[in-house]
């Protein structure tokens, strides 16, 4: 995974509490339990730019994730108040969001992580190599040999 070099442009942050379903028999919060955490943000963040996966649908793509990594520094516990970031970090042949968890109070990283979803047409089901126009336009930006 690498590092990020600057923030992106396109960011949601959200604050959740750690319940006690999340936990595991060691009362710490359950590793699995993280990739709901990112999916949390991520849906925060597709909203954001107006292409969630209601939307996604509609415009005839759907953006699996592909790639998943995820790096644990500290553990989260019961009660805990986390701080969710996520941030689209790649755009161009894949939509790749990295995130950050931490401890809202704090400020202390305990998760990083990254996903990597591909476009793929819906009514074919071919995975697309370079990502469609629609994701593009909602970013808001010039798809790449289309500048004039």
């Amino acid at each position: 995974m690498r590092r990020k070099t600057k923030e992106s442009r396109w960011f949601a942050e959200m604050e959740t509490k750690v319940q006690f379903f999340d936990l595991d028999p060691m009362q710490i919060v359950w590793h699995g339990r993280y990739v709901k955490y990112l999916e949390m943000v991520r849906c925060e963040l597709l909203d954001k730019i107006g292409y969630n996966y209601v939307e996604m649908k509609e415009s005839g793509y759907s953006w699996p994730i592909i790639d998943m990594h995820l790096r644990y520094a500290a553990p989260a516990t019961f009660g805990q108040v986390l701080k969710l970031r996520a941030d689209i970090v790649e755009w161009e042949n894949r939509l790749t969001i990295e995130y950050t968890i931490s401890d809202a109070a704090t400020g202390k990283r305990l998760n990083r992580a990254t996903t990597m979803m591909a476009a793929v047409e819906i009514t074919t089901g071919e995975m697309c190599f370079v990502s469609p126009p629609v994701l593009f336009e909602k970013l808001g930006i010039e798809k790449p040999g289309m500048e004039q």
